[in-house]
């Protein structure tokens, strides 16, 4: 057995399902070696920030960490928006990130680089191979640490002599450790405040957003008469139909300061004191009134879902049904595409536990308060900011829940970040229904130049914020990839395009021309 098959099988053995590779040729005994070991689902991704964008996708709606296959650090580097996206979210993953043989990187060839300086700020956990012997331990050591509450990215270097080189068999990584509860006196102190302070803001992050977490939270609301609030970005949000109704910050300064101005009290679940996107002259960063010093009942590291539960406990509210979210689709809408028309398509066209990936990011600035009331669905968002997220971020959801129809809201500038995912998507067969906001342009920063006050930018700068001169051809694009495609220019247009895209097995690309 040699290293890259030592490390295949600890893969395995310890429960990995998928592997999104980008390989090059230090990698290619790694690939040899998963051809010849069944049990790992290998998924090809034309571009590498795709293979990490997807094992993100992969690991919200799953649960469990997947593995990618890089090609040295410039391979690396290429993965590195998403996996920054990864990593805000606190997604597992293990990335196994080839190089140069160890007596090879002495004689500098083209593609040397310092791979661990590379990983090392997108990553949790960062170790380089030295030997053969040593692989499959720390590939368990990479799993290990990937599975870490509440997720964390693991990279493992592995140069190509390691894997080529003799090693023994498989091992078995250590299970990981329950998330540390929070204490008696903290819970007792959020009991107290939302008690003596009827009304104050209850924000939840992580966990705290699905599942227990969320059904917890939806008590202590009923109980107490706190706002349940959500973070301005998430990774993923149970909401809809019988949900726990909550809204969620504004990313807009102006109106997220406006959102929680009446607010002098707050408990943060998994969540972090809000801050803004960006400084903006004259604007403060946080975003809570200077009054508001909030509490932290649990950070994302502690068992967040086991610390409503106690907090509902205290209060007394363990058999309180929370508030649900009744069905309360909107009427059809007519006429020309406005994001309020928008809005009304998705709400009405979302399907029975869909999952929705939001990018849609301008356009889709109504999009979430609109949907409240559609069927049950999951929500996911890019939670570091960093755009082009959309499409991995689908490609992974699909292959973790292929029973579950997924709904793509993109924005045209930032699908083409990460297009190359929509033909790993067709190679797939994936079930996904993407819409493409089509505005020609990159419109959030058209809105962001005059928020830092620049009101008349000249020729030069539109320039640069423009997506014409050619226009972008959609249907080509969607064309070359092997993806079916649609068009719509109104809102009765949108409706039926996006019920035959979720109509079908396969991946429907439609352009939504504004």
């Amino acid at each position: 057995m040699n290293g890259a098959e030592s490390l295949v099988h600890t893969l395995v053995d310890n429960g990995l399902e998928v592997c999104f590779t980008n390989p090059g040729t230090s990698e290619m005994h790694f690939v040899a070696a998963l051809d010849r070991i069944p049990g790992l689902h290998t998924v090809l991704c034309l571009f590498e920030g795709v293979a990490t964008g997807a094992a993100d996708g992969y690991y919200r709606m799953s649960g469990k960490p997947a593995a990618t296959l890089l090609h040295l650090g410039p391979g690396l580097a290429n993965a590195l928006s998403c996996l920054h996206n990864a990593k805000k979210a606190r997604s597992g993953m293990v990335n196994i990130v080839g190089d140069h043989a160890t007596y090879h990187l002495a004689f500098n060839a083209p593609l040397t680089s310092d791979v661990e300086a590379v990983a090392r700020p997108f990553s949790h956990w960062v170790k380089t191979c030295r030997s053969a012997g040593s692989l499959a331990g720390e590939g368990a050591a990479a799993i290990a640490a990937a599975r870490r509450h509440p997720g964390q990215i693991a990279s493992l270097i592995l140069p190509a002599d390691t894997a080529w080189g003799n090693a023994s068999g498989p091992v078995m990584a250590t299970a990981p450790e329950d998330p540390p509860r929070v204490g008696e006196a903290r819970i007792q102190e959020a009991a107290r405040l939302l008690l003596d302070r009827p009304g104050s803001l209850l924000m939840l992050g992580g966990e705290a957003l699905y599942g227990r977490g969320l059904l917890a939270a939806g008590r202590v609301a009923r109980a107490t008469g706190a706002q349940l609030m959500a973070e301005m970005s998430n990774g993923r949000i149970e909401r809809g139909a019988g949900s726990v109704p909550l809204r969620r910050i504004p990313y807009p300064v102006d109106e997220a300061l406006d959102c929680l101005a009446p607010f002098g009290d707050a408990v943060l679940v998994g969540a972090a004191d809000p801050v803004a996107f960006f400084a903006y002259p004259g604007k403060p960063s946080r975003l809570l009134p200077e009054r508001c010093e909030p509490l932290t009942l649990a950070c994302r590291e502690e068992n967040v879902c086991a610390a409503l539960e106690d907090l509902a406990d205290a209060l007394d509210a363990a058999e309180l049904r929370p508030d649900s979210q009744e069905l309360t689709l909107p009427d059809p809408v007519l006429g020309a595409l406005t994001p309020d028309g928008i809005a009304s398509v998705i709400a009405r066209s979302i399907p029975e536990n869909g999952i929705v990936i939001d990018e849609a990011i301008t356009t889709g600035r109504s999009f979430f308060d609109r949907t409240m009331g559609a069927r049950p669905h999951a929500w996911l968002q890019g939670v570091g900011g960093s755009i082009g997220h959309g499409p991995p971020m689908a490609t992974g959801a699909a292959l973790a829940c292929p029973g579950r129809k997924v709904l793509t809201l993109q924005a045209d500038g930032s699908a083409l970040y990460t297009a190359q995912a929509y033909w790993t998507q067709a190679r797939e067969g994936l079930d996904i229904t993407t819409v493409v906001f089509n505005n020609r342009a990159y419109r959030i920063l058209q809105g962001e130049m005059r928020n830092v006050g620049v009101t008349d930018p000249g020729e030069r700068a539109r320039d640069m914020l423009e997506l014409e001169r050619p226009v972008l051809n959609w249907a080509g694009l969607a064309k070359g990839f092997g993806v079916a495609f649609g068009r719509a220019e109104t809102c009765e247009e949108l409706s039926s395009e996006i019920a035959q895209g979720l109509a079908s097995d396969g991946p429907y690309l439609i352009e939504a021309v504004l």
